[in-house]
Parts: structure tokens; C-alpha cells; sequence
């Protein structure tokens, strides 16, 4: 959550010269809602479950680059989804995290208490993200160009 995955996502793609795509935005599309409509609506397991065959989805249509959503890991089939690709895991701590998400009410799972939730988010997931990852690369103080370029010598890909 705001790691900047959509903004450094279109920046490796951009310099692979291939697509890019963002489960997020598919869901928001498929839906017709945004993701803090589906959670307030539904809950998060409903949202969970979109989420899920997003993903899916994505992964067996797209060849590009793919931005998933923070809790797709929480699913074990996703996770096994992800075994074959080359995933990136961009961390940040919660300072970063919470100066660059601030109390936004579009971050439901941060709507209260942002920097006790984010660690609690982080402590049940960041073993999920480095079991599914190929490489962790850190954002903190750093710019989009930056963490893009890290990724791609991080994976050993070559700009196109």
C-alpha cells in the first residue's frame, strides 16, 4: 500500500517495452466501483475473492508487467500462481508507508490507526511477499526511476 507499485510498475514496462497491467485497475473496471466501495459494501473476504480471479486472470492473459494488489498473497493458489514469474517484493517501512499513504479513506485497511495497521499488515504479510519474491527491492528516500532501475538489475532484464 502506496509502495508505489503502479507508478514504478509502468516504469519497468515502459522500459522492457511491453505492457502494463494492474489487478487493482481490473477490478475496479470489472466492478464498475472502487475497492474502498467493494470493501464498505461487501467486506473483505467478497473483495478477497474478486481479487483472486483478478489475478487469475491477469496472470493467464498478460505477458507484461503485472502490479498486484498487497493482500493477493494472502491466497495460497495465488501464491502458487506466482511461483513461476518473477515477482518483485518493493518494501518500505512505516514511516514512508504512512507519510506516503496518510489517512486516506480510499485505504480501507488503514482507516484507523494507519501506523499500527500498516505494522500489523506488514507483520502478517512480509513472509508471504519474500516466499513468492525473486528479489526485495526497498523504496524508502528513493525515486520511481530509482526503484524501476533496481528492479530490472535485481531480475538481470536489459531495457528494450
Amino acid at each position: 500500500m502506496g509502495v508505489g507499485k503502479s507508478t514504478v510498475g509502468a516504469l519497468v514496462a515502459e522500459r522492457l517495452g511491453c505492457a502494463y497491467r494492474d489487478t487493482d485497475d481490473d477490478i475496479v473496471a470489472a466492478e464498475g466501483r472502487t475497492i474502498a466501495d467493494i470493501f464498505v459494501d461487501e467486506g473483505e473476504p467478497a473483495f478477497r475473492a474478486i481479487e483472486k480471479q483478478a489475478v487469475r486472470a491477469a496472470l493467464a492473459e498478460h505477458d507484461g508487467v503485472l502490479a498486484l494488489g498487497g493482500g493477493s498473497v494472502l491466497d495460497a493458489d495465488t501464491r502458487g500462481l506466482l511461483a513461476g514469474h518473477q515477482v518483485v517484493y518493493l518494501s518500505m517501512d512505516v514511516e514512508e508507508a504512512v507519510q506516503r499513504t496518510g489517512l486516506n479513506a480510499a485505504r480501507p485497511l488503514l482507516a484507523v490507526n494507519p501506523r499500527k495497521q500498516w505494522r500489523e499488515l506488514m507483520e502478517a504479510r512480509r513472509h508471504l511477499y519474500t516466499e513468492v519474491a525473486r528479489a526485495v527491492v526497498a523504496t524508502d528516500g528513493r525515486t520511481p526511476d530509482e526503484v524501476a532501475q533496481e528492479v530490472l538489475d535485481a531480475l538481470e532484464l536489459k531495457e528494450a
